[in-house]
């Protein structure tokens, strides 16, 4: 028992201690091109693809701005329940989450920067797309529609 103590204490005195290392915004990631097909028409993206604990950890945190057809990519690589929140976020962002065939599941449009309250998928999903605050209902984005992008291998 006390060794799973200290293993339980080691791993979150380490994870907090990872999570005060970020102080800055981190690199732009690499990136890869990201259609939504709305009722409006297709949404060209380019987007900076979050694929590790710690690029997804950093996400857009202190960034200062994002352009209207950029985006990050968290790709889990599964489908999982998530949530997110905006620590160390200092602009609004729009949050698609998206199922494993490419349907948009939810948008949480808006998300208020800095703030730590919990912004959840409520259902399995394999990524989260994150884009201009407002950028969503500019366009359109809505629960249904497609997401074509080389994760979810539906990129024409």
């Amino acid at each position: 028992m006390r060794t799973l103590i200290t293993f339980v204490a080691a791993v979150l005195f380490s994870a907090g201690a990872c999570a005060a290392e970020i102080s800055g915004p981190q690199p732009t990631l690499p990136t890869a091109p990201l259609v939504i097909d709305t009722a409006r028409g297709p949404a060209q993206f380019t987007v900076e693809m979050a694929t590790s604990w710690p690029q997804q950890e950093a996400g857009l945190m202190f960034r200062k701005s994002l352009a209207p057809n950029a985006g990050m990519l968290f790709d889990f690589g599964k489908e999982t329940e998530t949530a997110f929140w905006m620590k160390n976020t200092l602009i609004p962002l729009d949050m698609l989450f998206i199922k494993a065939n490419g349907t948009v599941a939810r948008v949480a449009a808006n998300a208020k920067p800095l703030s730590e309250e919990s912004i959840p998928s409520y259902e399995p999903v394999r990524a989260v797309l994150e884009i201009a605050g407002g950028r969503a209902a500019q366009l359109g984005i809505k629960a249904g529609d497609k997401v074509r992008a080389a994760v979810f291998g539906n990129m024409k």
